[in-house]
């Protein structure tokens, strides 16, 4: 075989086997983000779960404290519809953290709630399901950021663009509950 042939092929088989490698680490970035979306998607179904209980233990003392109620439990309702991107459920979790904050400063005011032992076992369980759920968040948003780099970094954007990668928000919600009260302190 003639030199020029041999670097013809050469020439012609590296960008061809790039671009393969390319999109096949493009496809498994893709498919490894949409299993740890599944991760904080089954998170946050847990936590919806959890909240028509402390809801409806809240209510039993403090019945008064209706707006807050009826907000968590219309937000909450809100998000479990909610089936849209990431960025799309950020903003109505976002919402549902703030109501949820706002339902534990109506707990504060309520010494014999805070000291329920049922109480104190639902929010150490949603204290647990919030902290799954940051650390899905940080496993998604680490694929998220790897797959941005794919799709924006040269020669990768390349194959990305021709393909039709686009990249991909981050998924951003702070927790809802972050410690149980000291009971001896109430």
């Amino acid at each position: 075989m003639e030199p020029s042939v041999i670097i013809g092929v050469i020439v012609i088989l590296i960008p061809l086997v790039f671009a393969v490698v390319t999109f096949n680490a493009l496809v498994s970035l893709k498919n490894y983000i949409s299993e740890s979306w599944s991760n904080i998607d089954t998170e946050l179904k847990r936590r919806y779960d959890l909240i028509p209980n402390l809801v409806a233990m809240v209510k039993g003392y403090a019945a008064h404290e209706r707006a807050a109620l009826e907000r968590v439990t219309e937000i909450r309702a809100r998000c479990v519809a909610n089936n849209g991107t990431p960025q799309e459920q950020a903003v109505d979790e976002v919402q549902l953290v703030n109501a949820m904050k706002q339902l534990m400063a109506v707990v504060e005011k309520y010494p014999d709630l805070k000291a329920d032992r049922h109480f104190l076992e639902l929010q150490k369980e949603l204290i647990n399901t919030e902290d799954r759920i940051q650390a899905a968040r940080r496993f998604f948003n680490g694929n998220i950021r790897d797959f941005r780099n794919r799709c924006e970094r040269f020669p990768s954007n390349i194959v990305a663009a021709l393909f039709g990668f686009k990249p991909l928000g981050f998924f951003e919600v702070p927790p809802s509950v972050r410690e149980v009260p000291d009971v001896g302190n109430i």
